[in-house]
């Protein structure tokens, strides 16, 4: 099925607030990956994936209706990570990185687990540890992966 131009034409015209706010969401998204996403690979532990068990939240010690909202907001930041790297998957951004910032920042079954499983792949242990480089931290120490076994 082929649009004619002149119709795509007119639904510019018709759309060109919601496309020139979109362009601009797009832009600062851009820019605030680039900052942000350097600055949490660096907070991480450089040993925090040799471990078989998570660490303790920092927060673990506080109210519990404290640490509810911590941990609820932590996870609504980890989701609206999630979706806006899906969305730079498409628009400008750094896209996967993303996707992984957020799922570090989620909550669910296994987690630990498979984040100790994508860090062991060989290119994206490098691009963590090269933005660690940059900033003068230690690179993240990860146990090779087991040959025998190629999935989380």
């Amino acid at each position: 099925m082929k649009i004619p131009v002149g119709r795509i034409v007119e639904w510019i015209q018709a759309n060109d607030v919601a496309l020139a706010w979109t362009a601009t969401a797009s832009m600062f998204v851009f820019v605030a990956t680039l900052i942000a996403i350097p600055w949490l690979v660096t907070k991480i532990p450089h040993d925090y994936f040799i471990r078989k068990k998570r660490f303790r939240v920092p927060w673990s010690n506080q109210h519990p209706a404290l640490r509810a909202l911590l941990v609820v907001g932590k996870n609504l930041l980890g989701a609206v990570f999630v979706v806006v790297g899906m969305a730079m998957l498409v628009m400008p951004g750094q896209g996967i990185m993303t996707i992984l910032v957020g799922m570090v920042l989620l909550d669910f079954p296994g987690k630990y687990r498979l984040e100790r499983w994508v860090v062991t792949r060989r290119s994206v242990l490098r691009t963590l540890n090269w933005f660690r480089r940059r900033a003068g931290r230690p690179p993240l120490v990860v146990n090779e992966p087991d040959e025998s076994k190629t999935s989380p």
